[in-house]
């Protein structure tokens, strides 16, 4: 009996340790943190993976695409933003690997392709912005990390067929989310989240302020229907993964809430905000407008990186990197 139980035992242990290493990252409204047990989904998902003896393939959509906003962000490009949470990620597989030697991998699933036109932003800028993702990614030998997009799903097919394929075959129906952001308060969360950032991000939008609100609100359904459809695409390519996502979520979901980086909200993202480095060395998250009055903007390899601060004066309410 011992020989067949203990290294279920071991698997078992050692895929608690592992979702230890990710607790402190999770993102989520729980007023308190959960004990590892409490997110049954993503222990099971581990321990299976260590009982192969396999590597832990975690699944992360996000990284879409740069806001259209130029008061948010430094252009269409990642910056020091991505940078900064690409490390993260290469580094926490790497602190995996030291407990469970066949390690663990991010597959980011970049979704730009797969909402571009209902957050005003051009195909073209999206593609740009993944095929940096992936230099970025090789450039620094972030070695735990690859990137997976609409692409490598359907090819060179217009961008426009792509996202009716994802619509038509995996996105729930617009009734049946309606029913649930007014039943769900997670889905309220997320639907008033989004409809805040669509309004922020048309900032050129010609009629009323309530127009914009109505016009945000119908997008912000098109968002979370094809976002819903995407995970379920995910799912079905990568369909042993952990399950992790950018938007907040409680203990026991299936998917794990993560911060990319600390943050005084739910939403902050480096997609959305350009850095600030403080003078001793951490890192800040916010709009653009605001960074460009607290620092000067640095370049690298050509293009706007980041802002950095001359002096430790002032207090800001943003999302300080503390890894």
């Amino acid at each position: 009996m011992l020989l067949t139980t203990a290294p279920d035992t071991l698997a078992e242990r050692t895929g608690a340790q592992i979702l230890n290493l990710l607790l402190p990252y999770h993102r989520t409204t729980d007023r308190a943190p959960a004990p590892a047990d409490a997110f049954p989904h993503q222990l099971r998902r581990i321990t299976a993976f260590v009982r192969e003896g396999a590597p832990v393939v975690l699944t992360l959509p996000g990284f879409p695409c740069k806001s259209p906003n130029p008061a948010k962000t430094l252009g269409h490009l990642p910056d020091m933003g991505e940078r900064l949470s690409l490390t993260f990620l290469d580094t926490l597989c790497a602190r995996i690997e030291r407990i469970h030697p066949p390690g663990a991998r991010v597959v980011i699933c970049s979704d730009g392709h797969v909402f571009g036109d209902l957050i005003g932003v051009p195909d073209a800028h999206i593609d740009a912005y993944a095929d940096e993702l992936r230099t970025l990614i090789d450039q620094s030998d972030l070695r735990h990390l690859r990137v997976f997009d609409l692409r490598d799903v359907l090819g060179d097919l217009p961008p426009d067929t792509g996202r009716a394929y994802v619509q038509d075959r995996y996105a729930p129906t617009l009734d049946a989310l309606r029913a649930e952001v007014r039943a769900d308060g997670p889905s309220l969360a997320l639907y008033r989240g989004i409809t805040r950032f669509l309004v922020e991000d048309t900032p050129a939008f010609p009629g009323t302020r309530s127009a914009l609100q109505r016009e945000c609100r119908r997008r912000a359904y098109g968002v979370i229907r094809r976002s819903r459809a995407w995970g379920e695409l995910i799912a079905d390519h990568h369909p042993r993964a952990v399950r992790l996502s950018i938007h907040p979520q409680p203990a026991g979901a299936p998917k794990f809430g993560i911060r990319l980086l600390d943050a005084p909200d739910a939403w902050t993202t480096p997609w959305h905000s350009a850095a600030l480095r403080g003078p001793d060395g951490s890192w800040t998250l916010m709009p653009r407008a605001r960074a460009e009055r607290l620092g000067r903007l640095v370049h690298r390899d050509g293009r706007p990186s980041h802002f950095e601060r001359p002096d430790a004066g002032g207090h800001d309410r943003a999302a300080t990197v503390r890894r």
